[in-house]
């Protein structure tokens, strides 16, 4: 469907813009079914729901012939849960609405307040602002509403989360009742429905999740990992994936600091986003990733509403979402436009169930994989490497002159060498794997020699299968509490009820002290440690504890955040 039944300033308004036909939510919205009434929209981000909502509410600003009355009292007014969005909001709505005169106010904290008022005082057609601004200028009397016929709520369901229900409330009792409400929200919860069945009269229901155009070119991946090695996870896959632009997702600002420390000190430019950073510390962050000086995001999901960046290709799910809602919501950031993205969820070994279960139930398709390892990487840099060589380059007079001397003084073999390290130089490094690293678990009935285990001592845990036990986290675990490293762990045995593990016998008394000094302070699932004689067979003949010092217990096993296995969980 064209645009061609619409305002001729506004079809023309996106025509110049590139746009030849309407996304669903935007066709949606301006069928003859939907003119004039109120709406409940259930869209993605990414879906064009900006653009969507200013056509839809053309017949309430436009005049007859087309273009907008004298600036006076504001005629719409669009609410949104950031700074960020609500700026974003405004500069679409300006080129939209520019060919038919539009004056669009924006207000929102962090910003001159004084001057806000100054805008809406010399006349206004839409305000667009943040509901705690909004509130304030009512509340002083510069922000009349009397004149208001339409109201739009955009990310209504974020702003609920966000503790802006009183404020909400306030702006839209203080709008006249004859007003046109138009409520945009990703999901719907019950706060959602209550506050629609309150405000809006006859609303009609729209929902194009699942069809939008912007979710259709993303890729959904899940990568299983230790807890202990998420964030070398996030290492590798950034490194794989070499991405213009990335955003990470993480659920708390702690988080975010911690990662983007990580991520720095590995030589990665990245910039972080979260309630903590100051409207320039965020306005510096999103101009380096626009001028690509930064090419990583760390963000929390609140902090990165409103953000748009067509360079982003990959969205990485660095802590879980709650559910499937906002890991679309999450993942809706790239894969716009028609251009392909990629959305990555890094799985904890014992939630990959749970995580199973919700993208089941929410029909996600997904490709389930292992971390890329050290190998895959370099396979990756050197396909890279040869495509950037091969490319054709201009040159001139003076390079050729360089590389002359260059081949009397070294072979086209030292050279091609010498430019293959100077590329891996300037990447970060990848990071070794847990499960990469030679001491997973072995298969039944197969022993496999490792140079310094000829001399062992066998453990117990009185963990096992049925208690979810899994090699890739019990190995931190053993190394945190024995004060000794992953390569001073030899085979693991993983039974119904128990499992047993070899340790050389060198250091088996220092790994035992150490278990014993740190016991209680590793929140670890009621997990028992015990030293016994000979191995799996002669331990399943004897009674438990039969041998060796009392087990040592640990508390339960935490859910980790991003860091290495050293990090202790905030209490």
């Amino acid at each position: 469907m064209p645009f061609s039944h619409l305002p001729t300033l506004l079809a023309e308004a996106l025509s110049a813009r590139g746009y030849e036909a309407p996304t669903p939510v935007q066709a949606a919205v301006i069928q003859p079914e939907a003119e004039g009434r109120d709406v409940i929209v259930s869209a993605q981000t990414g879906s064009g729901k900006t653009v969507a909502f200013g056509l839809a509410i053309a017949p309430q600003l436009l005049t007859e012939d087309g273009l907008l009355p004298p600036p006076r009292a504001p005629l719409a007014l669009a609410i949104a849960p950031t700074r960020e969005l609500a700026l974003q909001v405004s500069r679409e709505l300006e080129w939209l609405y520019g060919k038919a005169g539009a004056r669009i106010s924006t207000c929102v904290g962090g910003m001159d307040a004084s001057r806000e008022r100054r805008s809406l005082a010399h006349g206004t057609h839409i305000v667009v602002g943040t509901p705690g601004r909004l509130r304030d200028h009512i509340e002083r009397g510069a922000l009349d509403l009397s004149n208001l016929k339409a109201v739009i709520l955009d990310e209504a369901d974020e702003m609920l989360d966000m503790g802006f229900r009183e404020d909400l409330e306030l702006i839209l009792d203080a709008s006249p009742s004859e007003r046109r409400t138009l409520l945009f929200s990703a999901t719907m919860p019950k706060s959602i429905v209550a506050l629609a069945k309150r405000y809006q009269k006859d609303a009609l229901r729209i929902s194009t999740v699942g069809e939008d155009r912007g979710h259709g070119d993303i890729e959904y991946q899940a990568v299983t990992v230790a807890p202990a090695d998420i964030e070398n996870a996030v290492v590798n896959l950034l490194r794989l994936h070499e991405a213009e632009t990335a955003m990470l997702f993480c659920a708390t600002r702690d988080n975010v600091r911690h990662l983007h420390a990580g991520l720095i000190e590995r030589g990665f430019a990245a910039v972080a986003l979260s309630g903590e950073h100051s409207q320039n510390e965020r306005n510096a962050a999103m101009q380096a990733l626009r001028d690509k000086r930064a090419r990583v995001c760390v963000a929390t999901d609140v902090a990165a509403r409103g953000i748009d960046l067509p360079s982003l290709s990959l969205v990485v799910h660095v802590e879980l979402p709650r559910d499937a809602e906002t890991m679309q919501h999450r993942s809706g950031r790239t894969g716009r436009a028609g251009k392909k993205g990629t959305a990555i969820l890094i799985v904890p070994y014992q939630r990959k169930r749970r995580v199973e279960m919700m993208l089941r139930g929410a029909r996600i398709a997904v490709e389930w994989m292992n971390a890329p390892t050290v190998d895959d990487i370099r396979k990756a840099d050197k396909s890279r490497l040869m495509t950037m060589l091969m490319e054709d380059v201009e040159v001139d007079e003076d390079d050729r002159a360089l590389a002359a001397q260059l081949l009397e003084k070294k072979t086209p073999d030292d050279i091609a060498a010498a430019l293959v390290r100077s590329y891996r130089a300037r990447m970060p490094a990848p990071e070794e794997m847990i499960e990469a690293s030679g001491s997973a678990p072995r298969e039944a009935g197969k022993e496999h020699h490792r140079e310094g285990f000829d001399d062992i001592v066998w453990f117990r845990m009185d963990i096992g299968r049925r208690q979810n036990a899994d090699p890739r986290w019990i190995l931190p675990l053993i190394c945190r509490r024995g004060h000794i490293t992953k390569n001073e762990v030899g085979a693991i045995r993983i039974a119904a009820n128990e499992t047993m593990f070899q340790v050389p016998s060198g250091i088996a008394g220092k790994f035992m002290a150490a278990v014993k000094r740190t016991a209680g302070e590793e929140a670890e699932g009621g997990v028992q440690f015990e030293q016994v004689q000979g191995g799996p067979v002669e331990a399943e003949r004897s009674p438990r504890r039969a041998n060796g010092p009392a087990p040592v217990r640990h508390q339960p096993r935490p859910t980790l955040r991003p860091g290495g296995p050293n990090k202790r969980p905030q209490r």
